[in-house]
């Protein structure tokens, strides 16, 4: 917390300064930015640590799971090669005890983790894996969450028609049992949907429906988010003013929110729309600020877009070197962004063979530990009949008749309960892990078992203790009788 207080007051001190030096102020900005970005990732990195300690004390396996998946979900953004490893380890600790809970978060972790690094098609195979869970639970927020994911990995692959698809699904589940939390989300969803398949009346009205719940929200990123939307729809349908007004309210909702993708985009917009209505300079202006932006924040297609964008412009306006340069300039951001492809192909091929090897080192744990069970089940099965065995020998045996018996039961007791242990697995399948549907079958099976054992006890200490009766009968019979 000292240290905190410490950094601020610094740069309090330095924006000061700045103030009366304008070439320091531009340094100033850019140094208080990167502290940001800093703390924010000091933040995550505190927080995964602070997680991670609480794991190692951590007895209880459905906590430990939930601790997994928290710290890949404080991770994947920075590290999502350390977070697909921890949440796959979550995933299999989760289905080997039956967590369902953290089977769909880890999952959805896991979908997160590849989608960030591009890899979609593992992502979206993640997310229906997820789907099918949630399916079966009454849990609307996950579901109506897991919809609006595989809509939005569609949109990815820019497969619209798909992403509209899931985005009315969970548009569907969002409004049947009114899910708050998500319903700005997917009406900005559906209208970028909408926007890319130009359907823009029906694009128009989501936006419309987001702007009004982010209003609502008082959140000024989705309300910067909406208004950039509407910039467009107006902006396509010619309702230029209307677009204007929208693009620069967005522009500043987005810098309050610090959405510099997004800003980016807006923008862009507001240049493409300017030079519809012919006002060049200001067409170039904004071109300008959308490269700027996108060249500080690393957004390679952005910065390449507004490039593009400005290597037209210059040629629209006939100057020659100015699209000259920015036509060199996109060339190389091109270059940049097919290198940074071939890195994320690479990257997609490395981390798919890391999933697939601790996919078959889990499966190598789960065939030992059933090997093992399945050992255990076969040293049982020939213990039982051992033991009756050696019950039945030592009843011939000068030993105490209480013995006998005791064993005898205990030989029961064990082959009663071996055969439940081994109906188990085939119930629990048969029924699909139902505990009301397992309740019912056993007590129908121990209706029957029960009786069955008590008659069967009965039946087996009589022969077991008849010949020890039938020995006892025959040395009174043959008792000498003395002569009184």
């Amino acid at each position: 917390m000292y240290i905190r207080s410490k950094l601020i007051l610094i740069l309090v001190h330095m924006i000061i300064q700045a103030i009366y030096n304008k070439q320091l102020l531009k340094k100033y900005l850019v140094v208080l930015l990167l502290s940001c970005v800093a703390t924010n990732l000091l933040s995550q990195k505190l927080t995964a640590d602070s997680l991670s300690k609480k794991l190692k004390k951590e007895k209880i396996d459905t906590n430990k799971v939930s601790l997994m998946w928290q710290i890949a979900d404080a991770t994947y953004k920075d590290n999502p090669d350390t977070a697909l490893q921890i949440a796959q380890n979550a995933l299999y600790l989760a289905k080997s005890i039956n967590y369902t809970e953290g089977q769909s978060r880890s999952l959805g972790i896991l979908a997160n983790a590849f989608m960030m690094i591009g890899n979609y098609p593992r992502a979206l195979d993640l997310n229906f894996q997820k789907l099918q869970l949630e399916e079966k639970r009454d849990r609307p927020r996950n579901l109506a969450s897991v919809l609006m994911n595989i809509g939005i990995i569609y949109r990815f692959q820019e497969e619209y028609s798909n992403a509209l698809h899931y985005y009315s699904k969970a548009d569907s589940v969002i409004r049947k049992n009114n899910v708050e939390v998500f319903k700005c989300n997917i009406a900005l969803n559906i209208g970028d949907a909408y926007d890319r398949l130009e359907v823009f009346d029906s694009s128009h009205k989501y936006y419309n429906i987001s702007l009004k719940i982010a209003q609502q929200l008082k959140n000024s990123d989705f309300i910067g988010l909406a208004m950039t939307g509407l910039g467009h729809s107006y902006r396509k349908i010619g309702a230029y003013n209307e677009s204007l007004i929208n693009y620069r309210s967005a522009i500043k909702y987005l810098q309050e929110a610090n959405d510099d993708e997004t800003l980016c985009e807006a923008t862009i917009g507001l240049a493409t729309l300017f030079q519809t209505l012919g006002q060049n300079d200001s067409a170039g202006d904004y071109a300008n600020i959308s490269l700027s932006i996108g060249k500080k924040d690393g957004f390679l297609s952005s910065e390449y877009e507004a490039a593009e964008f400005l290597t037209s412009h210059y040629k629209k306006i006939m100057n020659i070197d100015s699209a000259f340069a920015y036509a060199e300039y996109s060339h190389r951001l091109n270059d940049s962004l097919n290198s940074k492809a071939k890195i994320r192909e690479l990257q997609i091929l490395s981390t798919n063979e890391q999933f697939r090897q601790r996919g078959l080192e889990e499966e190598r744990k789960i065939a030992a530990t059933r090997r093992y069970q399945q050992l255990q089940f076969l040293l049982i099965g020939i213990f039982i009949p051992a033991l009756f065995l050696i019950t039945l020998l030592l009843s011939r045996q000068k030993i105490h008749v209480r013995v006998v018996k005791a064993l005898g039961i205990l030989s029961l007791l064990f082959f009663f309960e071996y055969l439940t242990l081994w109906l188990h697995p085939t119930v629990a399948e048969l029924t699909g892990h139902t505990p009301i549907f397992e309740i019912l079958i056993f007590v129908g099976v121990a209706a029957v078992l029960i009786p069955l054992h008590h008659r069967t006890e009965g039946w087996l200490i009589e022969r077991l203790i008849r010949h020890r009766v039938f020995r006892g009968q025959t040395k009174k019979l043959h008792k000498p009788i003395y002569p009184e």
